[in-house]
C-alpha cells in the first residue's frame, strides 16, 4: 500500500479525563488555580465540568465511584499525569506560588510542588497535584 496525504491518519489529543470527589472544589481548583476556561457540557446523567485550554484541547471532571483514583497518594512525577505546556518556568513557577504552591512543603502537603529545572527531557519541568490528587506537570520551553 503506498500511503498518501488522503490515506494518512494522524491523531491529535482532544481531551484528558481525570476524576473528582467534589466537583465544585475541582471546578473552582481549575477555573481559578489553574484559570482554564470552562465550557459547556453535555446534560450527562453523572456530574462534572469540562474547560478548554491550549488549542481546543479539553479537560474532562467527571464524578464517578468506580472510576480510578490515585486516592491520597502526594504527587509523584512517575504516576499517571497530564502535562500542560508554558512558555516560562521562571514564570511558571512564581505563578504557582502565587496559588499556594511551595516546592519546600512536605511530600504530604497537597500544595508540594516538584520542581525539575534539569530535566533529562531537555525541558525544565514542573509538578502539582489537584484536590484530589491527580498530578498535573507544566512541561516549559524556557528557563527565562
Amino acid at each position: 500500500m503506498i500511503v498518501t496525504e488522503e490515506t494518512m491518519v494522524t491523531p491529535s489529543l482532544h481531551h484528558v479525563l481525570v476524576t473528582a470527589k467534589d466537583i465544585d472544589e475541582s471546578r473552582r481548583f481549575y477555573s481559578e488555580v489553574l484559570e482554564l476556561r470552562e465550557i459547556a457540557r453535555p446534560n450527562f446523567s453523572f456530574p462534572g465540568a469540562w474547560f478548554q485550554f491550549g488549542g481546543g484541547q479539553h479537560l474532562h471532571l467527571i464524578v464517578s465511584d468506580t472510576a480510578m483514583s490515585r486516592g491520597s497518594k502526594p504527587v509523584d512525577p512517575q504516576d499517571v499525569h497530564f502535562a500542560l505546556g508554558m512558555s516560562s518556568y521562571a514564570k511558571t513557577v512564581a505563578w504557582l506560588r502565587g496559588k499556594g504552591f511551595d516546592d519546600g512543603l512536605p511530600d504530604s502537603d497537597d500544595h508540594k510542588m516538584v520542581l525539575r529545572p534539569d530535566s533529562i527531557v531537555g525541558r525544565p519541568q514542573i509538578y502539582i497535584i489537584d484536590p484530589d490528587h491527580n498530578v498535573i506537570e507544566f512541561i516549559c520551553d524556557a528557563m527565562d
